[in-house]
């Protein structure tokens, strides 16, 4: 009885805050996340590989199993969300039957819908993110567009951006002493609803070893990111300036890693014990996204995890467990959910695709898939469909890394065309200021935040939404690692730096200019075969330069085009015959549509395209039917 009274009393404080300020006793706000406290009667020598808890959850159209996990010592903690207003009911089980501490728990809550106001003050109360009904788009629980405008920042997760407290300034200029705060307050002001980082770095130290490691066996350790002016006299690999330098230190705030090291290998995390210490801080972080309207893309280790932890762990069941935990500790937020940062697929330095994709079946059959119906997908080198294929366990597909170009494109055509159809998106693009073979469009290395290194990662922003990335887009630059206070920055910026480049701003013009017309950007389709001439002569196929492209609603009614710097106006043909058009150019770095230009489809039902407004520059266009202009 005191065991059921004390969850009751944890539920009723999680939701007595001042945003709920209305709620009744015994009321929570759909959407938002609840937590269950269970304690177990007795101490277990590994709890989080031996023991397994859940609640059985009942509510309006819903009944799952829905997993805890555990949070140090006796404690572990149940997390959900009430998708729906109405009662809702829950009951607590685990693996171990003799434990009375963690089953024959139950509870309820009766849940109650959010007013217009409180709805606006944060988008994530429309409910949490899924696949629209023609699974191209994404959009929010209660049908509400979300289009993604995402930043990356990869070790976000770590100390390197504190959290500290603090409430960002409406003027905040980013600088050295920046906190997480004030990097989500800069973000947030300039339209962006989303950042990528990867929630644990196991392995990485500033330590004797190099940043890239392999052990005496033979098996990679690591593969990490360069901490500059702090060397390793022993490394066996070189930066690419020949200094040997240690791996980017990716403890929390308080010292904290994500596993202990195994002792009997020398730098080797230990996989299948965890330190919910560290997962604490990350809460906070979460907490704070969720309380922001963000929807985080959210993955769990970088791929170069892999060769050890395949050499010295039951891999499928170890990792399947850590996904486990990730799903259980987070999977009550509003977020994009990851299996793999899969940036390179590489024997040396990570495992092959197959391989993960069997370890996230195991997750899937062991644990389900996200309980609340967030996506799951992948960051990946190429396309998630190149690599898994439509594999179960994967609702959205992503492209990104490699090629940063044209080359892209064709990649996420075909995802587009598949059949079940899922959203999509790039996550990792052309990055400002990054001097990387990677990022060199045409072989072309721009001055950071130049104009043309800003021209690059725009276009790549209407590139991959108009091949059919309607998702969203997530912006980069060479500030993904996180480079911070105390260290130098090397041959990549301060990520207060790079937060101030030019191409952020352009984020949330492209958003205004797909969303223009409401949800009707959801029914594109690729049109852009019906483009002569598609690229220039000028074109370079390498490069991102001289190609348009065009996406067009079935009923050929409305559609969306970009021209690329040095593009030729096409004709474009598939419109109705002999039906008028409105032209409406749109200035992707101003975000500012122009006059509406008359234009007319022939017999044959081809349109040409009006000249551009302004030589040596890239448009945007809005393609109206008369009788759907507003």
């Amino acid at each position: 009885m005191n065991r059921i009274l004390c969850a009751l009393f944890v539920l009723a404080i999680a939701v007595a805050m001042p945003a709920s300020a209305s709620l009744q006793r015994g009321e929570a706000h759909v959407w938002e996340m609840q937590e269950i406290i269970l304690q177990s009667q007795r101490d277990y020598a590994n709890p989080y590989a031996d023991v397994m808890v859940w609640i059985d959850l009942k509510g309006p159209g819903f009944a799952k199993r829905v997993y805890g996990f555990w949070d140090g010592g006796r404690t572990w903690r149940v997390r959900f969300v009430a998708m729906a207003p109405g009662d809702w009911t829950w009951t607590t089980g685990s693996d171990q039957p003799s434990d009375s501490g963690l089953n024959g728990g139950s509870g309820a809550v009766k849940a109650v819908p959010w007013t217009d106001a409180e709805i606006k003050a944060n988008p994530n109360r429309h409910g949490f993110v899924r696949a629209t009904a023609n699974g191209h788009a994404l959009q929010y629980a209660d049908g509400t567009p979300f289009f993604i405008l995402g930043d990356t920042w990869l070790a976000a997760s770590t100390w390197r951006l504190p959290m500290k407290g603090n409430e960002p300034r409406a003027d905040y200029v980013p600088g050295p002493e920046i906190s997480f705060e004030d990097a989500i307050g800069y973000r947030k002001r300039q339209g962006f609803n989303s950042i990528s980082f990867i929630a644990a770095f196991p392995n990485w130290a500033a330590d004797a070893h190099g940043a890239t490691y392999i052990d005496a066996k033979g098996v990679a350790i690591r593969n990490a990111w360069e901490k500059f002016g702090v060397w390793a006299p022993g490394a066996k690999v070189t930066t690419a300036d020949g200094a040997t330098t240690t791996a980017k230190n990716m403890e929390d705030e308080a010292g904290n890693v994500a596993f202990p090291l195994k002792s009997e290998q020398d730098g080797l995390s230990d996989f299948d014990r965890i330190n919910p210490a560290y997962f604490k801080s990350q809460d906070r972080k979460m907490q704070y996204l969720s309380d922001a309207g963000f929807a985080p893309m959210f993955e769990p280790v970088r791929r170069d995890t892999g060769p050890s932890w395949k050499a010295y762990f039951d891999f499928n069941k170890s990792y399947a467990r850590f996904i486990g935990y990730l799903q259980a500790r987070y999977g009550a937020y509003n977020l994009l959910f990851s299996g793999i940062h899969l940036d390179w697929v590489t024997k040396e330095y990570g495992l092959s695709g197959s391989e993960y994709s069997a370890a996230l079946d195991e997750w899937q059959k062991t644990y389900g898939t996200m309980p609340f119906g967030q996506p799951v997908t992948a960051l990946i080198d190429g396309s998630t469909y190149r690599v898994f294929g439509q594999a179960s366990w994967l609702t959205m597909h992503t492209v990104g890394n490699k090629p940063r170009d044209h080359g892209i494109y064709p990649l996420m055509e075909d995802i587009f065309r598949l059949t079940p159809p899922r959203p999509e998106a790039n996550m990792e693009p052309y990055y400002t200021g990054w001097d990387h073979q990677i990022n060199r469009p045409g072989g072309e290395t721009p001055v950071p935040d130049s104009d043309r290194d800003n021209y690059f990662a725009r276009a790549m922003m209407y590139g991959s939404v108009l091949s059919g990335g309607l998702a969203g887009h997530v912006h980069g630059t060479a500030a993904y690692d996180v480079t911070s206070t105390g260290e130098p920055s090397g041959w990549r910026p301060y990520i207060w730096e790079a937060l101030k480049y030019r191409s952020a701003r352009f984020m949330q013009p492209l958003r205004n200019f797909v969303l223009s017309e409401g949800t009707r950007y959801q029914e594109l389709v690729l049109a852009t075969d019906d483009l002569k001439p598609r690229a220039s002569e000028k074109a370079v196929p390498n490069g991102l330069d001289g190609w348009s492209y065009l996406m067009r609603t079935p009923d050929k009614s409305f559609a969306l085009a970009y021209f690329e710097l040095k593009a030729t106006p096409p004709k474009i043909a598939g419109m109705t015959p002999n039906t008028r058009y409105r032209w409406l150019w749109f200035d992707p770095q101003t975000g500012r549509f122009g006059a509406t230009l008359a234009a007319t489809a022939d017999a044959q039902g081809v349109l040409q395209a009006p000249n551009f407004p302004q030589a040596n520059c890239d448009w945007a266009a809005k393609i109206l039917a008369v009788k759907d202009v507003k």
